[in-house]
C-alpha cells in the first residue's frame, strides 16, 4: 500500500431510490480523505487506485418512542416513535489502477440519529379533529420524511469518517 499516493472517488452506485445520493456519499468521502491528508485526490486519469463504491442500502429504524395515552379519545391510544436511526449500508473495493488488483474491499455502515419534530405534543397542544384522530396544533405535525433527509447527510459523513479511517489507518 506504500506506493498509492493518489485515489481517485468517482460518484458511487446508487442501488436505492434515494437521489442525488450517489454524489452525497463521494463528496463527503473527498472531503474526509482530503482532511486526512494520507491520499492525495486525483482523477482517474492521474491516480495509483480508484475506490469504488456502491450505495446498497438506506433504512430508518425505530430508536425510542413514547405511548400517547389520550383521555379523551380512546381509538387516539398510540405508540409514537421520535427518534429514528439512519442506516446507510455501502460497499467499497480500492483497486490498483495498473494491475487492476483489488487492494480493500469492505462494507461499511454509516449511521446518524435523528429527532421527528413535532412528535409527541403536548395534551393541551393537540385537538381533536374527528372521532379517531387527533393533530398536533399550530402545525406541529411529524414529518419524518423531511427530518430523515436532514440526516442522510450526516449517516455519509460516518461513513466516510469510517472509510478514510480504515484506509489510513486499518490495513
Amino acid at each position: 500500500m506504500r506506493e498509492i499516493r493518489t485515489i481517485a472517488v468517482p460518484a458511487f452506485k446508487n442501488s436505492t431510490l434515494e437521489p442525488r445520493l450517489e454524489v452525497l456519499v463521494a463528496n463527503a468521502l473527498i472531503r474526509q480523505l482530503q482532511q486526512d491528508g494520507t491520499y492525495r485526490i486525483t482523477s482517474e486519469r492521474d491516480a495509483d487506485a480508484i475506490l469504488e463504491g456502491s450505495i446498497e442500502r438506506i433504512d430508518r429504524v425505530p430508536s425510542r418512542g413514547s405511548r400517547n395515552n389520550s383521555s379523551l379519545n380512546i381509538l387516539a391510544d398510540f405508540y409514537q416513535t421520535s427518534e429514528f436511526t439512519l442506516k446507510l449500508a455501502l460497499n467499497i473495493k480500492l483497486v490498483e489502477k495498473n494491475s487492476g488488483k483489488t487492494l480493500v474491499e469492505k462494507t461499511v455502515n454509516g449511521t446518524a440519529s435523528f429527532f421527528v419534530s413535532g412528535a409527541n405534543p403536548r395534551p393541551d397542544e393537540t385537538q381533536q379533529v374527528s372521532n379517531d384522530s387527533r393533530v398536533a396544533a399550530r402545525g406541529r405535525t411529524a414529518n419524518v420524511n423531511r427530518d430523515e433527509r436532514q440526516a442522510v447527510p450526516q449517516a455519509a459523513e460516518d461513513a466516510a469518517t469510517q472509510i478514510t479511517s480504515y484506509l489510513s489507518e486499518g490495513w
